[in-house]
């Protein structure tokens, strides 16, 4: 019989972890089979940890929790969980009670029928017009310019089977996409629509912060585009120079007009310093990933296990010293 692996990253979820659990329990896990709840928290500093022991004190058998030493982010945190996950397929899922358990259900089934990623792609958002927006031109630009495959409601929740799962493991990247990353990997796909509800308990994480960082990550680790603006940007201000220069130089020539102007000159300075500054900043974000990537650290490290009763030994123990060794699993 096939099991199925649920990911769930924890980031000060105390308010919904109990709900998530028991909204699980009445709605999926009796028809899911063999299964096993993999929650990863990713250094919350409220009571995240201690609700999900209370978690798997109800049911030891097939719930395993990860505790990371500190905040990695939500990347990291998916792929601890797909370290350490002992399923043949394993399916993410959010901790805010935004998406409804039951689309577990019908990717596993889409699973079943011999697809190797199953999307879930917002067909609708329940949430304000300015979330809707600035979500839209994110998606909007990853299409154009990453992946022109990404949906346009995007999708944060994925079903990966096994082969899958070994590729992210061994792909080994920081400073990345893990969603872009399930994408680009080819594999057979189908797309699963649903509607997301809007958030009724607790506070978002999601902050401004971390969505820039997620668009400079989408576009660096997946596009040569920033790259190649500079060298277009560099090549239309070469003409427009050569273009002024000829322009003035024929109206002195011909009508004798005197080369002045301090306040022009100075705007055309500061603009094209701005210019060069934002190239150079461009240039330090490809430096600094391709230092981070130099470094080798691991893209986490676990500071606690609880094992799941009834893992089998095919998951985190079945890693090799490498990749162990990458994903800072300890030994419980």
């Amino acid at each position: 019989m096939s099991k199925i692996s649920i990911i769930i990253p924890v980031y000060y979820n105390e308010d919904t972890l109990m709900a998530l659990y028991q909204d699980m329990q009445e709605k999926i896990l009796a028809k899911l089979g063999d299964y096993e709840l993999v929650f990863v928290d990713d250094g919350s500093g409220d009571n995240s940890w201690n609700i999900l022991n209370e978690i798997h004190a109800k049911d030891p058998a097939h719930v395993q929790l990860l505790h990371l030493s500190r905040n990695f982010g939500e990347h990291a945190a998916i792929l601890a969980g797909l370290c350490a996950c002992t399923g043949d397929c394993a399916v993410t899922k959010q901790a805010d009670l935004q998406e409804d358990s039951t689309l577990i259900l019908e990717m596993y089934e889409s699973w079943k029928k011999g697809n190797n990623v199953v999307l879930a792609i917002r067909r609708s958002r329940d949430e304000s017009r300015i979330k809707v927006f600035f979500a839209g031109l994110y998606y909007l630009m990853v299409r154009k310019f990453v992946n022109k495959d990404m949906p346009a409601g995007g999708c944060d929740c994925y079903l990966v089977d096994r082969k899958v799962i070994e590729v992210l493991r061994l792909l080994d990247e920081k400073n990345s996409s893990l969603t872009l990353q399930v994408m680009w990997a080819g594999f057979r796909t189908e797309k699963i629509y649903f509607d997301r509800k809007n958030r009724e308990v607790g506070k978002s994480r999601w902050t401004l912060a971390k969505k820039v960082k997620l668009v400079m990550d989408s576009m660096m680790s997946f596009s040569y585009v920033p790259i190649r603006m500079m060298t277009y940007i560099g090549f239309l201000f070469d003409l427009f120079a050569i273009g002024m220069l000829i322009s003035v130089l024929v109206e002195y020539f011909t009508k004798q007009t005197p080369l002045v102007g301090w306040s022009s000159l100075m705007c055309v300075i500061l603009f094209s310093s701005g210019l060069i500054l934002s190239m150079l900043g461009i240039l330090g974000e490809y430096l600094w990933r391709t230092l981070d990537a130099s470094r080798k650290r691991p893209p986490f490290i676990v500071e606690d296990v609880i094992k799941s009763t009834g893992s089998a030994q095919a998951g985190a123990d079945a890693t090799t010293p490498e990749t162990r060794h990458k994903a800072g699993i300890q030994n419980d």
